[in-house]
């Protein structure tokens, strides 16, 4: 079990041992155990030498009614706390000093890899949680006087055992039975409760003893179960398979450990629960390692989410770990409603592959069950390598194959009823790797699609082993099918030349699209096929008449980008962008549509409108709140139906237009018109004053919506506070910070020093957490006061502003330039002159007075030509 090094020896020359400590019987008896290889790990059970603790309350056996339940006795179960929190789970080494004719071993016990580590029987004699055994002291060993003496010193400090009072206060009450466990259970309402796991049955059974008020009840995990051990008619234990390995599983990371337990259920008297300890959910844990399944009918209680034991236990099945190992996923591991299930086709992916949408709105790709549709040989492939090389054009009989598929199923509602799951399979040689795939039967008006392609030549049918039983429900008829076709010469099937599709793909071909930009213009209105969407604005079309494929742009109208790869690295998505590319796919995508081509743009993709059935796609966008209308739709005709649509959305604050808000009008003021200066002051609070004189403010009239704002963050705050570490802050985030007075502000990454040191600038107020000293005079008299604030000009990074007290309507910047602490900065505009020709004044007379920066005179004039300047 425990590792014996070979050198170190005790001063009592008994070999030193190590291990790693299990359980903590009592304050003088810990259970060390060995480090596991192939499975559980030894024990054994080591009593301290020349102490002993109080015995903890032992529970009288339910045969021998007779006898009561024996209390703690004082400071016993402080003693076992004491070593418990200390010692469970950590490395030790120990000496055997004593064995006994018994089998017990007395020894001393050290915390760490050597005896440089503490003493633990020393701790718990200076804490005053055990007494020394006096009567078997020898003189001559310093270890036992050592032990005397901090006895001594707890008695003479009271510590413990040597408190006033016997320790009456230190007695548990401890609840064995509970009378009615299921109102025990829900009068808890599945709230967290500390607790101490104090003994594990097996892999998910626990006998836990809930604090503070000391009831020790029996918890079986909600939602699984593990191997068990068999009690046999003598009365021994057979484990199941993996049994003792659970059982270790779950006491190498419980047992004696300060949890949180969640009482969900007590059906016939058995209490389910969950356990959750800082390092993990032992439930998920267990199903991932392959030590449990998930149960059913206890699943229905587990608050954590079922989902989640679904997939641990789906992992491990996987993997095929443990419990798991001769695992074989049976052929259809399906739901009834996810066996059989009407949907409506949204895309024809190629020849044998559908995406159809299901009635919760979720999109799911189908192949069709036991086909395979036209493909071509490597060396066929390979015949011209300068050409790029395109299946649906390229691979005979590929399109006809699609275009059966496109016009008899797109946008129609069919049947599909799964047949079986194709598991995913890797690369192999000259074999690529495939996703799982769900493979089906799909009907439309009772006919078998998967059936028509066949019979038609436009796909083979796979031949399969006989003992592969994943294949389609009605291989036999797609046999048939096929066999017809061969005999007719049916497509693929046919000695006839193969059709060859010369498809021009003129998409970002500038001269290209010049040359056919006249002849769609003057045809007007022309068939496409939308072959692709790329967002909810642009997309790709199939002209069949002209027999070419253009990149479209819907004219009139602004639609949020999707994302994109740019040269200068990806292009985050606009609001929205995802919802309209949605909304285009659902209407258009692999439909007929007419297209109306008024222009091209500088990378050769054509502008114009595109309707289907009756609808402008352009007009559909803006209806529904997913495209603004673009200022070149005025020349249009229908400019006037965007405006009113776009005005309905406006007013209701749909999607894109949610955080819309009228603009006021603002009045023109025309700078030839200047007249004398407008003074138009509002009240403000100064929050922040640079270095520069630069200052911040804060509207009094929208100070109260700052409050809530603040309010309401801090409260979310205190109810889900943030994790350290769980955000690293970039230049440029907006986030929240804790400010020196402890509270936390909207603010802004100025600087990221390191993971440890951030420069954040508070956006509400204007202050940096590292600022340097300010003008203390402007500090102490406008910082966190009302004033008066008036614009009188705009500067280059902010307004210019006059400011005055909000009491006495006193000039703060006359004020300054008064005490002699700045200086007027000239302006010419006439409006301002008799403002500036005051402050001159006033300039001068502390200039006179030589009031501080003037104190040494007017050191402007030393750029004077007399000192080597010329201006």
């Amino acid at each position: 079990m425990a590792s014996v090094s070979g050198s170190a020896q005790t001063p009592a020359s008994a070999p030193l041992q190590r291990g790693i400590v299990k359980m903590v019987l009592s304050g003088c008896a810990i259970i060390v155990r060995g480090q596991p290889r192939g499975g559980p790990p030894p024990e054994r059970q080591i009593n301290l030498s020349n102490i002993r603790a109080g015995a903890m309350a032992r529970r009288a056996a339910p045969s021998q009614l007779e006898v009561k339940d024996t209390p703690d006795e004082p400071w016993a179960f402080q003693a076992r706390e004491f070593l418990r929190k200390k010692l469970i789970g950590k490395e030790v080494c120990f000496t055997v000093e004593i064995k006994t004719a018994s089998g017990r071993e007395y020894g001393m016990v050290y915390l760490g890899k050597d005896t440089t580590g503490e003493n633990i029987a020393e701790s718990l004699v200076s804490e005053g949680l055990a007494n020394v055994r006096r009567e078997g002291i020898r003189g001559n060993n310093p270890d036992q006087a050592r032990l005397c003496e901090l006895e001594d010193q707890a008695k003479a400090a009271k510590k413990g055992l040597w408190s006033e009072g016997g320790g009456t206060h230190t007695i548990r009450d401890i609840k064995y039975t509970i009378e009615n466990p299921r109102n025990f259970v829900d009068s808890l309402h599945q709230k967290p409760i500390n607790a101490i796991i104090e003994h594990v049955r097996d892999g998910c059974v626990v006998r836990a003893l809930l604090l503070p008020d000391y009831y020790q009840v029996t918890v079986m995990l909600s939602g699984i179960k593990c191997p068990t051990f068999k009690r046999e008619a003598d009365g021994t234990e057979t484990p199941e398979p993996f049994a003792a390995e659970a059982k270790f599983f779950t006491e190498s990371r419980l047992l004696q450990r300060d949890v949180q337990i969640i009482l969900e259920s007590c059906p016939n008297q058995i209490i389910l629960g969950t356990i959750l300890h800082p390092n993990g959910n032992i439930t998920e844990l267990l199903l991932k390692e392959g030590f449990a399944r998930c149960i059913d009918w206890s699943m229905a209680v587990y608050t954590q989410g079922a989902e989640k034991l679904r997939a641990a236990e789906r992992s491990a099945k996987e993997r095929k770990v443990r419990i798991w190992k001769d695992y074989v996923a049976p052929t259809a591991n399906l739901d009834q409603k996810d066996r059989q299930f009407v949907a409506k086709v949204m895309q024809v992916v190629n020849a044998d592959a559908l995406v159809v949408k299901l009635n919760s709105g979720e999109y799911k790709t189908i192949h069709l069950s036991s086909i395979r549709p036209p493909r071509i040989e490597g060396e066929e492939k390979n015949k011209d390598k300068d050409k790029r090389f395109r299946p649906l054009y390229d691979i005979p009989y590929m399109f006809e194959a699609r275009e059966f598929l496109r016009k008899k199923l797109i946008g129609k509602k069919v049947n599909v009823t799964v047949d079986y799951i194709r598991a995913a399979t890797g690369p192999g040689e000259g074999t690529p790797a495939f996703p799982e795939r769900t493979c089906a039967t799909v009907t439309i008006g009772g006919i078998n699609i998967a059936e028509a392609l066949v019979s038609k030549g436009l796909a083979t049918v796979i031949r399969y082993r006989q003992d592969d039983d994943q294949r389609s429900s009605h291989y036999d008829e797609l046999l048939a099918a096929e066999a017809r076709a061969v005999k007719n010469g049916k497509g693929l099937h046919s000695k006839k030349e193969v059709p060859i599709h010369r498809v021009a793909d003129i998409s970002g071909e500038t001269q290209k699209a010049k040359q056919f930009l006249p002849f769609l213009q003057r045809a007007g209105r022309s068939e496409a096929v939308v072959e692709y969407v790329f967002s909810g604005s642009r997309l790709k079309l199939y002209m069949p008449k002209e027999t070419c494929l253009i990149t479209f742009l819907l004219a009139g109208i602004e639609c949020p980008r999707s994302s994109r790869n740019m040269p200068g690295g990806m292009q985050v998505a606009e609001p929205f962008s995802d919802e309209a590319m949605l909304f285009t796919k659902e209407l258009v995508l692999q439909r007929e549509v007419e297209v109306e081509v008024e222009s091209m743009d500088k990378a050769g993709n054509f502008i114009g409108w595109l309707h289907i059935e009756g609808v402008n796609l352009s007009v559909a966008l803006v209806e529904n709140a997913l495209s603004k209308v673009h200022f070149t739709a005025e020349r249009s005709a229908y400019y006037k139906t965007l405006i009113s649509a776009e005005e309905l959305c406006r007013q209701r604050k749909e999607k894109i237009w949610a955080n819309y808000e009228e603009k006021p009008v603002e009045e023109v003021v025309h700078l030839s018109e200047e007249k004398e200066r407008v003074a138009n002051y509002k009240p403000v609070y100064i929050t922040e004053i640079t270095d520069n004189l630069h200052f911040y403010a804060q509207d009094v009239e929208t100070g109260g919506q700052l409050e809530n704002l603040m309010e309401t963050m801090r409260a979310e705050i205190a109810a889900q506070p943030p994790v350290e570490g769980s955000y690293s802050p970039r230049r440029g985030d907006f986030c929240i910070a804790k400010f020196a007075d402890g509270e936390w502000y909207r603010a802004r990454v100025e600087k990221v020093e390191s993971p440890a040191k951030v420069h954040v600038f508070y956006i509400d107020y204007g202050n940096e957490d590292a600022r340097a000293d300010v003008v203390d005079c402007v500090v102490r008299d406008i910082q966190n006061i009302q004033c008066l604030l008036n614009v009188e000009y705009p500067g280059a990074t902010c307004p210019h502003v006059t400011l005055q007290f909000g009491d006495t309507k006193e000039d703060v910047g006359l004020g300054l330039v008064k005490e002699g602490l700045v200086m007027v900065d000239i302006r010419k505009e006439k409006h301002l002159q008799k403002m500036v020709t005051e402050y001159l004044n006033t300039q001068e007379s502390a200039k006179s007075a030589r009031l501080n920066i003037w104190r040494y005179g007017d050191f402007r004039a030393d750029d004077a030509d007399e000192f080597g300047y010329s201006r």
